[in-house]
């Protein structure tokens, strides 16, 4: 590795991987030579990129200033590559930012199937259940639910699931089974990462109703949700997506089934001002099409 494209490449993985060894691995180099290319590039530009300590490598002022500007280079280098090759395979690397809960039931299921098809593709799960900046967390493509506060990132829609009510059968031969939404006033609920400070609301045959709801347990991960819900603890609001095998099994059922809630749209949200890598578009467009099925 002694070319300056190539040394451009390993300076944006150690800057997502804040580390020399952990980018020397992906890159299958031994890491005394990622410190002396990292070196030799910083002496070629004239500034320092990385703080160096024991524990942690972290971009330098002038790091992310040079990160910035080169990324939208190195993507545009990948693009002119993917199309040149008109093959439609993808390689290189792709960083997914997504909520733990998602990957596991969702994403990883799937993963097999599209990276099979791009047998040169790497992949990166970022899991965090709080939303992801893909600029500032080094991601390629994040996976957001619900309105995107950001209106000047590029996005795509990938799908959309109900929101609906659910409880465990232990909970309903307790508490009773509501048949209206102003049953929910006597039921004890629990509060997920998507509830509303209003409260829940519904529709059915043009009519509108609401009810306030003060959970009794709060979780700010859907996945805990789910779990608190077939633990017997309350009636829970979430996607049918986060509770499918839950609703499938009996576990969980499903309360007030005739009134509409609205639904959560999921969205692949891409870091603005620079294009798309391949390989995040692919992944988008794989989704699409799975979850159209």
């Amino acid at each position: 590795m002694n070319d300056h494209l190539s040394a451009l490449r390993l300076f944006t993985r150690v800057a997502q991987k804040g580390s020399f060894s952990a980018a020397a691995r992906d890159l299958n180099i031994p890491q005394p030579t990622a410190s002396r290319v990292i070196a030799t590039l910083e002496r070629e530009v004239g500034a320092t990129l990385f703080t160096r300590t024991t524990r942690a490598v972290a971009l330098t002022e002038a790091g992310a200033d040079f990160l910035a500007r080169i990324e939208p280079i190195l993507s545009a280098l990948d693009e002119a590559e993917h199309a040149v090759r008109g093959t439609g395979e993808l390689r290189g690397t792709l960083r997914i930012g997504l909520s733990s809960s998602f990957a596991l039931r969702e994403v990883v299921p799937r993963l097999p199937r599209f990276l099979d098809r791009h047998p040169a593709l790497h992949v990166d799960l970022l899991m965090d259940d709080q939303r992801q900046d893909p600029v500032i967390e080094g991601v390629d493509v994040a996976l957001r639910f619900g309105d995107l506060s950001d209106s000047t990132a590029m996005s795509r829609r990938i799908t959309a699931w109900p929101r609906i009510l659910v409880a465990a059968p232990a909970y309903l031969a307790k508490a009773g089974v509501p048949k209206i939404p102003a049953d929910l006033a006597g039921h004890v609920t629990i509060a997920g990462p998507s509830r509303l400070p209003q409260g829940w609301s519904f529709r059915k045959d043009g009519k509108a109703a609401s009810v306030r709801v003060e959970g009794r347990v709060t979780a700010t991960v859907s996945e805990v949700s789910t779990a608190a819900a077939a633990a017997g603890l309350g009636i829970a609001s979430m996607t049918s997506g986060a509770c499918r095998q839950e609703l499938e099994d009996g576990t969980l059922i499903r309360l007030l089934p005739d009134w509409d809630m609205g639904s959560i749209a999921l969205h692949a949200v891409f870091a603005s001002g620079r294009a798309a890598k391949p390989s995040a578009r692919g992944f988008t467009e794989f989704l699409i099409a799975e979850f159209a099925d």
